[in-house]
């Protein structure tokens, strides 16, 4: 049996191999493993943003409710096994050991005449979940896309319910630069016969999926004809009206699915724990303030939770940012320049990671460039503004883990360095 560290060291080697985007490798994977993501009912659920999010709130439903679940998303923050929950608790060092040496073998064998055919590392955690949830025999599970839809590793599932959060430009050298493209990427988690619920989608993004979900006989419930307007939102405990849509979508999704699997209260949505967006934490007497922000719909969001700070405390935060590619760098400066106080600008540890000197060129302000590490030298240390002042972190979820990591005082092994290349 290989150490933790040797298996790591075989899952980075995966890292380093590229995405290959792509279905095919993962249908010969599930067959070769004698199909487990068909031993357990699913929801999955695709879209821009919000997924992850209504991921998270589904599983507290259901958990709450008395349900064995099983939760798949990505990426992780701190530890790899974040990936594959199973009632909120993930996965340890010594399963990513077992589940990576029984993955190997078959992997190789897949890969022994054609090295295109063998497993990505999305592929390998994916299946890992799969292989979980199967074992530890979840009542249901949710699942969130890696990237788009029709060729992501999670559509080899065939799902209870499919749902599609929101549809806006991301990933457009993978999934196409209009919205009628991208909403055809993500209508692929569509199944024949099944049904499909979407959130509040743009024109031309929902005559897309109401077109898929026709041509495959797949019975489609829109957000908007159960939640017609704001006032009718469900409360959660996470922060930010989109939230609440987010929220609406996981009610109505128990409710498209209560003859199956019934709950009797929605009480969990106060209690929701999804790390990174807008979360509070206690630093060295400051609030910080850590949220995901990578692309101009969640800057939209960003924008107006910013403006609540403000307005709600009377001053301006401090703010450190941070991403992955320019044209999301182009999308965050002039929201986060509007609204510092004093604005530091790092770069994730990651290969698509901005330069600071790009992110600085997008300003009409000044702002300093720095490291992660110099304003974070130490657990429970912050060397940005004084106690009491608040600290809002933002842009890449990457960098949220590796700020994460830093606060905890964590030396993951299998953090932020061991993350998808997509």
């Amino acid at each position: 049996m290989s150490t933790y560290t040797e298996t790591l060291d075989y899952l980075y080697a995966l890292k380093n191999r590229g995405s290959k985007y792509g279905i095919d490798r993962m249908r010969l994977l599930v067959e070769a493993l004698g199909h487990p993501e068909r031993t357990f009912p699913v929801i999955h659920v695709a879209g821009t943003n919000g997924k992850g999010s209504v991921c998270a709130m589904l599983e507290a439903l259901y958990r709450e409710n008395g349900y064995k679940v099983g939760f798949f998303s990505s990426p992780h923050l701190v530890h790899l096994g974040e990936r594959a929950q199973v009632n909120r608790q993930i996965l340890s060092a010594e399963e990513v050991v077992r589940y990576t040496e029984q993955l190997k073998p078959i992997a190789a064998e897949l890969g022994k005449d054609d090295s295109d055919l063998h497993p990505t590392f999305f592929e390998f955690i994916t299946a890992m979940a799969f292989l979980r949830f199967a074992a530890e025999s979840v009542e249901i599970a949710c699942i969130e896309t890696g990237l788009g839809g029709r060729l992501d590793a999670t559509n080899v599932v065939d799902p209870e319910l499919s749902i599609i959060t929101t549809i806006s430009l991301d990933h457009t050298e993978m999934l196409g630069d209009t919205l009628a493209a991208i909403a055809g990427e993500k209508a692929g988690i569509i199944k024949a016969g099944k049904p499909v619920l979407m959130g509040k989608l743009p024109v031309e993004a929902e005559a897309v999926i109401r077109q898929v979900a026709q041509e495959r006989g797949s019975k489609l419930y829109a957000l908007s004809e159960r939640f017609p307007d704001t006032a009718a939102l469900p409360e959660t405990n996470l922060e930010g009206d989109f939230q609440r849509w987010n929220a609406a979508l996981a009610v109505y999704a128990t409710e498209i699915l209560q003859a199956r699997f019934p709950i009797r209260s929605t009480a969990a949505l106060h209690n929701v724990d999804w790390a990174g967006r807008w979360q509070k934490l206690q630093v060295d007497g400051r609030t910080l303030i850590l949220d995901a922000s990578h692309n101009p719909e969640g800057v939209a969001e960003l924008d107006k939770n910013l403006q609540t700070l403000v307005a709600n405390e009377g001053r301006s935060p401090i703010i450190i940012a941070g991403t992955l590619g320019e044209d999301r760098a182009k999308s965050l400066m002039p929201v986060v320049s509007r609204h510092a106080a004093e604005l530091y600008l790092v770069m994730p540890k990651q290969d698509r990671a901005t330069p600071t000197a790009f992110l600085k060129s997008c300003l009409q302000r000044d702002a300093v460039e720095t490291e992660l590490a110099a304003l974070f030298p130490a657990p429970d240390r912050c060397e940005v503004g004084q106690p009491g002042d608040t600290i809002v972190l933002t842009g890449s979820i990457y960098l949220i883990g590796e700020a994460l990591e830093r606060i905890q005082g964590v030396t993951a092994q299998d953090g932020s360095g061991l993350q998808d290349k997509v």
